[in-house]
């Protein structure tokens, strides 16, 4: 069970990215998934009705969300039993191929705001739905902090497959360096964990995701690999003199503009809270 203060961390994470970055203009609303997420969602129904948001020194005008226009985009069977749950309106990919903006987690961040996610065995979706985004952020409380990948999430890099092929994937891992690697297996039944998608998940260890194994050539070596449906390493790259740091509390936030460079996104602008 998280103590009481990570668990302040994780909702006053969740708070600011809510407040900061939702207003009456927004309508499409992608929705993560995880522990933080959570609290995404409280924030959300507590804002919808307001004509201002309270204790927001920062920004006395900010206004309200109009809830009841809203729809909301999940990105596994957890988000989507929050929105239904808490009687939000669901939408899909399919009918709204562009979002206004997401909000999700992370496993591990680093100092360079590389980020791991894909604890949750939600890969594919988030990525499809952060890509769709006008605005995409991370919300992480201070645990997820690290100097680099791997330094604290050592469970290794999630990398969603297609069962007929894990064996293989399994075996071209080896030969790209992987240190240990697992098929992650589920915990209330028999057999692998599987994905909302029908696959499964290898947890590949690489050590720490620095020197020639950037997280960048890691994703990119991995992405080839027949059988790999998606792996999801986030990196920040080619940042701007329009990057962005603020200091607050214990918690982090990424924002990330989505930008294509070739198949790279480019972190545009960065709102850090330490």
């Amino acid at each position: 069970m998280a103590s009481a203060s990570l668990t302040n961390s994780k909702r006053i994470a969740a708070y600011n990215a809510v407040d900061n970055h939702l207003d009456a203009s927004t309508k499409i609303i992608g929705i993560g998934s995880g522990s933080t997420v959570v609290y995404v969602i409280e924030r959300i129904l507590q804002r919808g009705n307001l004509k201002k948001v309270e204790n927001n020194e920062n920004n006395k005008n900010l206004m309200g969300l109009d809830v009841n226009s809203c729809v909301f985009i999940p990105t596994s069977f957890q988000s989507r039993q929050l929105i239904v749950d808490n009687g939000l309106n669901l939408g899909d990919v399919d009918q709204y191929p562009a979002i206004d903006i997401t909000i999700d987690g992370a496993d591990e961040v680093d100092e360079n705001l590389n980020v791991i996610k894909g604890g949750g065995g939600c890969h594919l979706r988030e990525k499809v739905v952060a890509e769709i985004s006008k605005k995409f952020i991370i919300v992480a409380d201070h645990t997820k902090k690290s100097k680099v990948l791997g330094e604290k999430w050592t469970q290794g890099i999630p990398i969603e497959v297609i069962p007929f092929c894990y064996v293989l994937v399994s075996s071209s891992l080896i030969k790209l360096g992987c240190h240990n690697q697992i098929l992650r297996m589920a915990k209330a039944k028999a057999g692998p964990v599987i994905t909302d998608n029908g696959n499964f998940i290898i947890d590949a260890h690489f050590g720490h995701l620095n020197g020639t194994n950037t997280p960048k050539e890691i994703l990119k070596r991995i992405k080839l690999l027949t059988g790999v449906v998606e792996v999801v390493l986030v990196f920040s790259f080619n940042l701007t003199k329009e990057t962005k740091i603020e200091l607050n509390r214990n918690l982090l936030v990424w924002i990330l503009i989505n930008q294509k460079v070739q198949t790279e996104w480019l972190g545009a602008l960065i709102t850090v809270y330490y």
